[in-house]
């Protein structure tokens, strides 16, 4: 059995079929069409914020290695700064030490030369008053009687009167 098509029946299956297409063209076609092509650039759009992400976080991966690179110099640079002032601040201090030392050596050997003068000083005093006893002793043993005494008492005045020094 084989179907025939009626000829009313293929008219009115057309005549439906051109009005079904007219009215999706009409109404949902377009609708369709606009969605899918809505759809089609929120895609791309999505696509290029994704693309446009991607490079900003590489750029942003990149400022940060770099802030990295300049973070570490830095503070290779100012490692280096402590370690030159800690050179410095202990060369000063030894400076300072020597410096404090030899003035202490200095005092010290000033105070050992004025004892040292002063003991010599008291040396001088001593030997001249023991050398005054013993040529008092000599004198009075010389001199025991009035003549002599006179005798040298003239000497003295002479020798005075020629040098006064």
């Amino acid at each position: 059995m084989l179907l025939k098509p009626e000829l009313g029946l293929f008219f009115w299956t057309t005549v439906i079929f051109l009005t079904f297409f007219f009215l999706l063209a009409k109404f949902a076609w377009r609708p369709i069409l606009n969605a899918l092509q809505k759809r089609e650039e929120n895609i791309a759009n999505a696509l290029k914020a994704a693309e446009d992400a991607k490079a900003e976080a590489q750029r942003l991966k990149q400022e940060n290695e770099q802030l990295l690179q300049q973070a570490r110099k830095e503070r290779e640079r100012i490692l280096k700064e402590a370690q030159e002032a800690k050179k410095q601040i202990l060369q000063q201090a030894k400076e300072e030490a020597q410096k404090e030392a030899q003035q202490i050596r200095q005092q010290a050997l000033q105070e050992i030369e004025a004892q040292k003068n002063a003991a010599i000083a008291q040396l001088h005093n001593e030997a001249a008053q023991l050398a005054l006893a013993i040529a008092e002793k000599l004198i009075q043993q010389r001199l025991q009687d009035d003549k002599e005494q006179q005798a040298l008492a003239q000497r003295l005045l002479a020798q005075l009167k020629q040098n006064p020094n």
